[in-house]
């Protein structure tokens, strides 16, 4: 700790000498002042400056909230505890105020804390001071499983094994080091409230195919407009835009969607898939069009993704270039 602060006070005294360097004080009328003795007042002023600085910082960082300690029970679920067929475990910390529970795809708002069963906290909402919204099917099964036991007001204790987490720890696994924890996980978490998930939209009666009222590029992408947009100016492929989507296989399955989402998406246009960056360029604020991606211009059959030619419905809300 003594050399970090060392550190700290020499790179901060480096700082303030540069700021001063070029700036020193006048002198007082009739009393032109030395070059030396100009020096030495700029000397003790970055000093004084870089001390007063270090023990603000000193003092900012003693300030800082630390690690928040883990539980005495955090190496393994206690036999209080209870259980459910997954392996999920679970006690209850503090009764809630609440008489629903949360559905799978609902929206909760969440303070949490999580360790590693060694004890060490990996992440905290508690800690950066500002709680957690998400569908709760879009996390780890662990918790798309245990928080919709709970109900508002309540706080929890959870050990979710690895295979309802980020895997099970592996000796010979390369990335044990990286990304998110391996192993079962400890988690406390309060839920503070949840609301319903919107309904998912349906799915368009001409999904299967390019209708013939709907206008191709040279690429294959066919699109047609639902509803006419107010503005005037279409997005770039660098530009960065603000949509509501939903998107469907030619069978009908719904993939992805963020209407069910409750939140609109924002990304760069050269960042998505090559019909994205393609399609969206046709478009302008206000707009509602579906368009048909052919599979070559979207995930290109890459495993894990949506195969085919996929729909979309895209309402185009905001252009940044």
């Amino acid at each position: 700790m003594k050399s970090l602060w060392t550190l700290l006070c020499c790179a901060t005294l480096a700082a303030a000498l540069t700021a001063c360097k070029g700036s020193a004080p006048e002198p007082a009328e009739g009393e032109p002042a030395s070059d030396s003795e100009a020096s030495a007042e700029q000397t003790e002023a970055a000093e004084a400056a870089a001390e007063e600085t270090a023990a603000a910082e000193i003092e900012a960082k003693a300030a800082a909230p630390a690690g928040i300690p883990a539980p005495p029970d955090v190496a393994a679920a206690p036999e209080n505890a209870k259980s459910s067929e997954s392996g999920l475990a679970w006690t209850v910390l503090q009764e809630g105020t609440g008489d629903k529970h949360p559905a799978e795809a609902d929206i909760v708002t969440v303070n949490y804390t999580g360790w590693t069963t060694d004890g060490r906290m990996f992440d905290s909402s508690t800690k950066r001071g500002k709680p957690a919204e998400f569908p709760l099917n879009r996390v780890i099964k662990g918790w798309t499983e245990g928080v919709q036991l709970m109900v508002a007001g309540e706080k929890r204790r959870f050990w979710i094994p690895g295979d309802l987490a980020y895997g099970e720890a592996t000796p010979s696994d390369p990335h044990a080091g990286m990304g998110p924890p391996r192993g079962t996980l400890v988690f406390d978490v309060e839920l503070i409230s949840f609301k319903e998930a919107p309904k998912p939209p349906d799915a368009p009666k001409d999904v299967a195919k390019i209708p013939k009222n709907a206008k191709k590029t040279e690429s294959g992408i066919g699109s047609r407009v639902l509803s006419k947009g107010t503005g005037k100016d279409h997005p770039t492929a660098t530009s960065v835009v603000t949509v509501h989507y939903s998107g469907w296989t030619t069978d009908g399955k719904m993939f992805d969607s963020s209407i069910v989402r409750g939140t609109p998406a924002t990304f760069g246009l050269n960042q998505v898939i090559p019909g994205w960056t393609e399609g969206l360029q046709l478009m302008v604020v206000g707009e509602k069009r579906r368009i048909w991606i052919p599979e070559e211009l979207a995930y290109g059959g890459r495993p894990g993704r949506p195969a085919g030619m996929l729909v979309f419905d895209v309402e185009l809300l905001d252009i940044k270039n």
